[in-house]
């Protein structure tokens, strides 16, 4: 599909405002011609080749021998050089020199150029171009005509002509899964540009604990064009008090095909590594000796790079590179061509692509089943990275993290945040999720109030403990203590609250801001706020484990992504293959005799019943007694033998067989407690009722079976659900049909007789 974008215009943000007046872009490029800036000098050329009938690239650069400091600098034209089939070696180009006073000023201008101008009264040209039938490319750093308006581009049929793709899984080998899990820089490494090398290898040394410095380069005598480079730790030479002579370094070379590959690395330091270094960038400056070489294609002057990133007219920083967008892109479409369930979207803001999300087809039909509790996992802000990378996941009826989309972050905006979250509703067909487990920045907290208004934020973990220990540190052991006995202890609100007070004063904490923004949250990160809702168990004081582990990471390289992306997702999809065979194929050994054991050994997966086992074998440990009834209520008092300290309260209701307890375990896990189960022995209650059989955990849960249809929220909801069931359900048999004429033929037959039964005909 093609999408029209809005305008940007032609004006490069620049620190002076007056420079338009100052300059004069109606006349030619000539010798001598002064500039305050490259920037501006670029803006001039780029001016003058819309009148003509060209377009501009940013060529090489030139670097002073004596402090690195940039010299000159080529703008060419887009047709220069052979590395396309487009271009023709054209030699038109103007370079810029830096002169004593600081101004730039042309020294060399070629005016012809080898092929024919294109003179456009618009200059304008569309970023999103199609590319066949329903494929959409990038043409990166394009201009766009001006409108002030924002739009997406996204490539996904609608419900009805996009059904549920086939799915084809290569096994993989453990050991072949585990080669590719290394982050370290390698002989042989694979990059797309320079530019990804460096940023790899700073973040590589971020981690250890060294600088980075660009070391040499070298040119091909044919073409003077650039064949290898070196980065260098920072210590490298002795020009400098601080260096001493350190040989760590790695050196990429230039491939007939483009790409650049490590041909040679040294991992040995002659001095102490600085560990404090690690983690101390978030995302990793790109340095403008690498922007300025990277052919950066057509430029759209909204997007001109400030260190390698993207800063739009608008004012959003963008911390996704520019090659990145047409590698996924093309990767997206041959994925869609496979599984026609395959969703992806690209945010666009003023002409420049921000934001990407992608599902594939069971990643959708997932989230049918398992979308009730989401957790965004965006991780890879704890460290230095190169790809900003986030998965929204879920927890299958396997207790396994299931994928439910993925996503590269332009900017950790709320602008940012509710797209990503609308358009993983949308991909989803709008079901919301009851909970959802994120960072507790507070553009996310935003933009989850805003689209997913009824949903319970949850914070991550990860980040609540990083800041208990940026602020605690200076408190002391005995502030530490009483806190956590404060937020992990108290049973009640009250509790809590008197608990909360006695320390801000015994600690003379009433002002601390920390403090205040905590307790202000408390309902999103305290466990005894947390408890009554619905997380499918995941605990309270665990982080989530990565869905893609050590195989897919912020370091990954554009190069290794895709692959490693595949891998990782296959291996997570076989763990779930093979406890689908467990489940299906092996019953668990009853302990008892009591008949709800053998009630939920029939519905319950291996894992999910293992849990429920566990809490009928230790309810044999507790009495009960009851301590209070009025009608058909009555509440007991459910105590381990031996301890008086761990007790608990159910309630029953007799005139709907209603239960609860204290300990809301099943409000929060979805399965029955202990305590609970006490309480049915002595009613001497051999069945459990189905409200408190979760069905996301039961062995059917995929199999097209949906209990309590009364329960959707929406008659639209529950035909996705069914859309989603038969679309899965056909794609196995699909797979099964194909692997023979004998098969395929049985398979023709059954969907004749099926199509008969439904009253549909060919």
């Amino acid at each position: 599909m093609i999408v029209n974008e809005h305008s940007v215009g032609t004006e490069l943000a620049m620190n002076n405002a007056s420079v338009e007046e100052e300059i004069d872009f109606s006349c030619d490029p000539y010798i001598g011609l002064e500039f305050d800036t490259a920037d501006e000098a670029l803006k001039f050329y780029t001016s003058y080749a819309n009148r003509t009938g060209f377009k501009v690239r940013i060529g090489q650069l030139y670097r002073s021998r004596t402090d690195g400091s940039v010299s000159s600098r080529r703008f060419v034209c887009s047709k220069e050089g052979h590395q396309l089939s487009s271009r023709t070696d054209c030699p038109a180009f103007i370079r810029v020199q830096i002169n004593g006073s600081g101004k730039w000023v042309v020294d060399h201008f070629h005016k012809d150029h080898n092929h024919n101008l294109e003179i456009s009264g618009e200059n304008c040209s569309p970023t999103l171009q199609q590319k066949g039938a329903g494929a959409t490319v990038i043409n990166s750093l394009t201009e766009f005509p001006r409108r002030p308006r924002r739009k997406l581009l996204e490539e996904a049929n609608d419900e009805s002509s996009c059904p549920f793709g086939i799915i084809d899984f290569k096994r993989l080998r453990k050991e072949e899964l585990e080669g590719q899990s290394r982050t370290e820089p390698y002989v042989g490494q694979e990059f797309i540009s320079p530019d990804e090398a460096y940023q790899f290898y700073h973040a590589y040394a971020a981690h250890l604990g060294f600088g980075v410095r660009i070391g040499q380069l070298f040119r091909s005598k044919n073409d003077g064009l650039i064949t290898s480079r070196r980065f260098v730790c920072s210590k490298e030479g002795f020009q400098h008090p601080l260096r001493v002579g350190c040989g760590a370094y790695l050196r990429i070379k230039r491939q007939p095909s483009g790409k650049w590959t490590v041909d040679r690395l040294r991992k040995d330091h002659n001095h102490d590594l600085d560990s404090e270094k690690e983690g101390r960038a978030k995302s990793l400056p790109a340095s403008n000796i690498l922007a300025e070489e990277v052919d950066t294609g057509l430029v759209n002057y909204d997007l001109f790079r400030r260190d390698n990133y993207p800063v739009p007219r608008g004012g959003r920083q963008n911390h996704i590179r520019s090659e990145w967008y047409g590698i996924l892109l093309e990767y997206f479409q041959s994925r869609q061509a496979e599984d026609t369930g395959f969703f992806y979207a690209v945010e666009v803001d003023y002409g420049n692509c921000m934001n990407i999300f992608w599902a594939d087809g069971r990643s959708r039909y997932s989230c049918s089943q398992f979308g009730d509790v989401l957790v965004l996992d965006t991780s890879y802000r704890k460290t230095v990275y190169l790809v900003p990378f986030a998965t929204f996941v879920g927890v299958n009826h396997h207790k396994q993290p299931v994928l439910l989309g993925c996503a590269l972050i332009a900017d950790e905006s709320e602008e940012s945040f509710t797209w990503l979250f609308q358009t993983w509703l949308r991909a989803m067909s709008g079901r919301l999720p009851l909970t959802v487990i994120a960072d507790q920045d507070i553009a996310i907290q935003r933009a989850i109030a805003k689209v997913f208004p009824v949903t319970h934020h949850r914070f991550s973990l990860w980040q609540i403990k990083a800041k208990e220990q940026e602020n605690m540190g200076l408190m002391g052991n005995d502030f530490t203590k009483d806190y956590e006995n404060c937020v992990y202890q108290s049973q009640t609100v009250d509790e809590f609250d008197a608990t909360w007070n006695v320390v801000l004063n015994k600690y003379g904490l009433k002002d601390n801001a920390w403090l205040k923004e905590m307790y202000e949250k408390r309902e999103s990160w305290v466990p005894l706020y947390l408890k009554g809702t619905f997380f499918a168990g995941i605990p309270m004081n665990e982080s989530l484990d990565s869905f893609f582990g050590a195989l897919l990471n912020a370091q990954t390289p554009l190069m290794e992504f895709i692959p490693r992306y595949e891998r990782g997702l296959e291996q997570r999809r076989e763990e779930e293959r093979k406890e689908d065979f467990n489940t299906s194929n092996f019953q668990p050994i009853l302990q008892t005799k009591e008949p709800v054991e053998e009630q939920f050994r029939k519905l319950y997966t291996l894992t999910v019943f293992k849990i429920f086992q566990k809490e009928l074998l230790q309810c044999f440990s507790y009495l009960g007694f009851k301590i209070f009834e009025e009608g058909g209520l009555s509440r007991y008092m459910v105590r381990r033998c031996g301890n008086d300290m761990e007790k608990h309260v159910v309630t029953f209701n007799a005139s709907n067989i209603s239960i609860s307890c204290s300990c809301q375990m099943f409000e929060y896990e979805g399965v029955l407690c202990r305590h609970v189960l006490r309480v049915f022995q002595i009613l001497q209650l051999r069945e459990v009722p189905c409200r408190y059989i979760l069905h996301r955990w039961t062995r059917n849960t995929e199999d097209g079976v949906f209990p309590d249809m009364e329960s959707w929220s929406s008659s639209q909801e529950l035909k996705n659900l069914m859309l989603w069931s038969l679309r899965e359900t056909a794609s196995k048999y699909i797979d099964a049909g194909a692997t023979s004429i004998e098969k395929y033929k049985l398979a023709y037959e059954i969907l004749r007789e099926g199509g008969r039964k439904l009253c549909w005909h060919r």
